[in-house]
């Protein structure tokens, strides 16, 4: 039997538009308590922000102390802002902009680590097993993948972020114009562009192979 944490956190399994109401809802009880309902906050969002922080930082370290912060500065805003403000945060958009401004002053402070895909192991074995006994396929598949992170990295962060928003985190356009404080027909230009860069990178290395 699943748990209050389990169904308050299983996103994957919830309509959006009760995801919607869900978080409405948690808006409200900030407002009105933030000590006693920041708790349910973190059980709602935490997998979500952890897995864009990982798909970000590509270490799972780094990952959590992403989150952590994250969650640190979202205590502290919400115990600063006047209860109406707080009612009328979307939370998701909200949390998703605090982690990212998390990760890039901490990438301006470092060295940046090679992008994820996200590729779960389980899907990763799961693709192989379909292609059958022909190891050659496998590992062709394996090496796209780890080309594919590489070129998604070196991408400018303009395209990179709100690529992996779109395509990894299947954010919807309009969602992610309020993570990126953009107009929704920049983000889709943006990701339009990204996806294009990387066509244009995959036949420039396709032509390389071929020589």
């Amino acid at each position: 039997m699943k748990s209050e944490e389990d169904d308050e956190s299983g996103e994957t399994n919830m309509p959006k538009n009760q995801q919607a109401e869900r978080d409405r809802d948690l808006s409200r009880a900030l407002s009105g308590n933030v000590d006693g309902n920041f708790e349910k906050l973190i059980r709602v969002f935490q997998d979500r922000l952890y897995s864009f922080s990982l798909r970000l930082a590509n270490n799972r370290a780094d990952a959590e102390e992403i989150v952590q912060e994250g969650f640190v500065r979202a205590f502290r805003a919400l115990k600063a802002y006047p209860s109406q403000r707080v009612e009328g945060i979307d939370l998701k958009p909200w949390l998703y902009r605090i982690v990212l401004n998390v990760f890039r002053t901490r990438i301006r402070k470092a060295q940046p680590r090679p992008f994820s895909c996200g590729v779960k192991p389980t899907l990763a074995k799961t693709e192989e097993a379909a292609a059958g006994p022909n190891p050659e396929e496998a590992a062709e598949r394996v090496e796209i993948r780890k080309q594919l992170e590489q070129m998604v990295a070196s991408l400018p962060e303009r395209y990179r972020v709100p690529l992996v928003l779109r395509y990894v985190e299947n954010i919807a356009y309009s969602e992610i114009k309020d993570i990126l404080k953009q107009p929704e027909g920049t983000v889709k230009s943006n990701v339009h562009r990204g996806v294009q860069i990387l066509r244009e990178n995959f036949s420039k290395m396709n032509r390389r192979g071929k020589q």
